[in-house]
């Protein structure tokens, strides 16, 4: 084996040859930075007679990164890793313990916004200032019926814009490319993408692949046959913001990952069918994390307006951030998904102000059986 080792890992996954819990680690492919299922051993000796065929795990991954990094050079030139949160770039792929297969890409530079549209106070400097002083930090605010009537035109512009992303998505797309079509959508329809530079985010929307929960930044890496991905789209228009976002399977996507789709789906769909919530939002969300039990009780008055996110994962409810700063994945490097819809208060129930559209493309197999 030519001097090859192994090191002792904490990993409790299970032997790559014999499936017994494991407790070392290739050290190549930690090197490499490649998936811990696959570089996982028992002892000494199940790594020893595994070493001919592990091996070439190896070389694969050295191929692919000499092939990755052709293409980045030839399609992404001058692109950069994202860093500190989005206020830094680099050209070297940061070191992390990835919780799966996953890697962050290359971004692109800062989509920009034309002069006339108009613009919230982040926009220049990346630093919200109405925000954190807000009295809609501590109080629900009850909309006029003027502004629910931007608040509607709003919404239907994040539809709209949420469907045109939807349109493109296929194997072969990058993320990054999914965020154009969002922010040239976005534009078109006089709006500001709300997540371009907020607190630095470096995108204008927010896209989530496989294992990411949320906060994904658009990069070069293309979608692959069998992904989820989630895109994010937040849009300001007419003082008001509108969010909503949904979850899309990317050509033939397993069974498992499909059931995690469409189960986040119903539970979207019977928390805004229950119309009675105990997390509010306006400007801001409070959030009830089942984890800890931790509630925000309070009672929907008409006129509100709130969102409904709920992100399910298919392995352990615990997250860990990349090193970018922004996202935020699954700990055992399992599928998450999510869906969200912004909705008004009325009367007499609820109102989903960023509803599907008779033009929405049909994505979504049960609600077209």
């Amino acid at each position: 084996m030519q001097g090859e080792g192994i090191v002792q890992s904490l990993s409790s996954l299970s032997c790559v040859r014999c499936s017994k819990p494991a407790s070392l680690q290739c050290p190549k492919c930690m090197d490499l930075r490649l998936p811990r299922e696959g570089a996982s051993f028992c002892t000494q000796d199940c790594f020893k007679a595994s070493w001919s065929s592990h091996k070439a795990v190896h070389l694969k991954a050295k191929l692919s990164t000499m092939t990755d990094q052709k293409n980045l050079d030839t399609d992404t030139d001058g692109w950069l890793y994202c860093t500190r949160k989005g206020q830094g770039r680099s050209g070297f792929a940061p070191n992390f313990d990835w919780t799966g297969p996953l890697r962050p890409y290359p971004i692109s530079s800062m989509r920009t916004v034309p002069a006339h549209i108009d613009k919230p106070d982040w926009a220049e400097d990346g630093t919200p200032k109405i925000e954190p002083y807000s009295d809609l930090q501590n109080t629900v605010e009850i909309k006029t019926p003027e502004q629910i009537k931007r608040m509607r035109e709003t919404c239907r512009l994040g539809r709209e814009i949420l469907d045109a992303a939807a349109r493109v998505i296929r194997p072969g797309i990058t993320t990054d490319e999914i965020d154009r079509v969002v922010h040239e959508a976005t534009i078109a329809g006089g709006g500001y993408p709300s997540p371009l530079n907020y607190h630095f985010f470096p995108k204008s929307c927010c896209t989530s692949v496989n294992e990411v929960i949320c906060h994904g930044i658009p990069d070069a890496r293309k979608l692959e046959d069998g992904d989820i991905v989630n895109v994010d789209v937040s849009v300001y228009y007419k003082g008001c913001h509108g969010d909503l976002n949904e979850t899309f399977f990317v050509g033939n996507v397993d069974e498992a990952s499909q059931q995690l789709v469409r189960r986040t789906y119903e539970c979207l769909e019977k928390a805004i069918a229950i119309g009675i919530i105990e997390a509010l939002y306006c400007q801001f969300v409070l959030n009830l994390d089942i984890s800890t039990g931790n509630k925000a009780v309070g009672v929907m008055k008409a006129g509100q307006t709130f969102t409904i996110e709920p992100m399910i994962n298919a392995g352990v409810w615990r997250d860990r951030l990349w090193p970018d700063g922004w996202t935020d994945v699954t700990a055992d490097g399992k599928r998450s998904a999510q869906f969200e819809h912004t909705l008004l208060v009325t009367e007499s129930g609820v109102e989903v102000l960023t509803g599907r559209l008779a033009s929405s493309p049909k994505v979504f197999p049960w609600l077209d059986a």
